[in-house]
């Protein structure tokens, strides 16, 4: 007998081993599904659907039926966002500049057994990861809030909103905490020092 848990939501304050949620599972920082049942991957289509809602990326079909995405804009040599993208909803995503994804020498993850949100935010992370980062950057260093700068000097700002303590990567929201203390304690597990 197979019971099949979905899952939509799971908040833990304070812990950061998770990195993605969806209908199929937990995918954790080691890209490991928490849940291997077959039944729970995304099909092609849908997979292709999350990637195409991304407007920056270009499709680009190849043999076999499979699909690359470029991301033209890359400010590096590396434009392939989404590799052979193929039918059986195998295909892999660039993360060689984020290290907390587990990538091959390639600097590729698998993203077979990856759940809906987890493909959406390794994509949007991966996007991130060749853009030229100044102007989003510039407005972080302009808003109010506490500053944190961590590895390859990215930074992080901690603003006070609405009773919760909000992380912002440049204009994008990366956690909340109902505390301070939780906040400053994920920072700080993430390599961030306050500036």
């Amino acid at each position: 007998m197979l019971i099949l848990i979905i899952l939509e939501d799971l908040s833990i304050p304070g812990n950061t081993a998770f990195t993605g949620k969806g209908a199929c599972g937990i995918i954790n920082k080691r890209n490991q599904s928490t849940k291997n049942e077959a039944q729970c991957m995304l099909t092609f289509e849908e997979k292709l659907a999350i990637i195409e809602s991304f407007p920056q990326l270009q499709r680009k079909n190849v043999s076999l039926g499979r699909v690359n995405f470029h991301y033209e804009e890359s400010v590096f040599d590396k434009k392939i966002v989404v590799h052979h993208l193929h039918p059986n909803g195998n295909g892999f995503v660039y993360a060689g500049r984020l290290p907390e994804y587990d990538s091959d020498n390639k600097g590729m993850v698998n993203i077979r057994d990856y759940s809906a949100d987890a493909l959406r935010s390794l994509v949007q992370s991966s996007i991130y990861s060749l853009s030229d980062h100044t102007e989003a950057d510039a407005e972080c260093s302009t808003a109010e809030g506490e500053r944190w700068i961590g590895p390859e000097k990215h930074i992080l700002l901690l603003v006070h909103e609405n009773d919760l303590w909000n992380v912002y990567t440049g204009l994008n929201l990366e956690a909340s905490f109902e505390s301070h203390e939780e906040a400053e304690q994920y920072m700080q597990e993430e390599g961030f020092t306050r500036m």
